[in-house]
């Protein structure tokens, strides 16, 4: 009895965050770990159709996890990084477009449409609506010239996001599962950071909330593991990045919160894929289970 009392106080709080949210738009992104579970993800998948029929519309978007690691070493290719960045080459461009479109996205287009659900892959292969420019970083320069441009490969960073078609899909029941392989002005391709491409994509359309499935409960606030907050905002989030505490993986993700954020969007999630439902339980409960980003 206790155990049906607590699903019925939960179908109770969640009602007023169903009724707040129906007919907004959502920006999901997935990656991590997640990506090479193929039972957490088909269960984030699931969770993605349960935002859909209670009357959100969200839009996928995805990284690759480590298949597409797996891939570049089974074809004898050498990882090169530059300042940390890992070099694409056109071999290793066709093996990450392979990957992430061939499987992750068909992948998770099948979920999607086993539930009874419409889904539209988004990507090089097919209609694509992230376009991007060829990224270079800068050498550093002691002597005060110009710094020197260094040529990364085929990486690149997003110029411009097709908002009115990914409006026209959401609104025609569609769910858009878009892959972060972009196309540049000249029609060639080029590989672009995944939490990136969701921040554009939420900033193009000015989704209600852009939610980030990661392999962390959250952002800490120092080294303790235990520092994770519910609700940070940028200038707070600024600090933490100047004093070091936030580093490495996570400055992608609060780069995009950021992106998305000073566009129009309301809040940014980060959530932990691993936990069962943390999608909804951010989404649809009072104290949440991620961290929440606000300007």
């Amino acid at each position: 009895m206790d155990e049906a009392i607590n699903k019925a106080a939960a179908l109770v709080e969640a009602h007023g965050y169903i009724r707040q949210f129906a007919g907004t738009t959502v920006v999901v992104k997935v990656g991590g770990s997640i990506m090479d579970q193929p039972e957490s993800l088909a269960r984030l998948i699931g969770d993605v159709c349960f935002l859909k029929a209670v009357g959100m519309k969200p839009i996928i978007v995805h990284g690759g996890g480590k298949s597409i690691t797996q891939a570049v070493q089974k074809a004898g290719l050498e990882t090169q990084f530059v300042q940390g960045r890992r070099y694409t080459d056109q071999r290793t461009l066709t093996i990450a477009e392979h990957v992430l479109v061939n499987e992750v996205n068909k992948g998770i287009i099948d979920h999607i449409r086993n539930q009874g659900y419409q889904a539209m892959g988004l990507h090089s292969l097919a209609s694509c609506v992230v376009f991007a420019q060829r990224m270079f970083l800068q050498a550093e320069n002691q002597d005060g010239d110009t710094p020197r441009k260094i040529d990364i490969g085929f990486v690149g960073e997003v110029n411009w996001v097709n908002g009115e078609l990914l409006n026209a899909l959401t609104q025609s029941d569609q769910i858009p599962v878009i892959a972060p392989i972009s196309r540049d002005q000249a029609g060639g391709k080029l590989n672009v950071n995944a939490d990136s491409v969701a921040g554009h994509v939420a900033a193009a359309i000015k989704s209600e909330k852009l939610i980030l499935v990661s392999d962390t409960h959250g952002i800490r606030t120092s080294d303790d593991q235990d520092s994770f907050v519910s609700h940070l905002t940028k200038s707070q989030i600024e600090k933490l990045i100047n004093s070091g505490v936030i580093s490495a993986g996570m400055l992608p993700k609060v780069e995009a919160s950021f992106t998305a954020l000073k566009a129009g969007v309301k809040k940014v999630h980060i959530v932990d894929g691993r936990i069962p439902h943390s999608l909804l339980l951010e989404i649809y409960t009072n104290t949440g289970i991620g961290t929440e980003i606000v300007l």
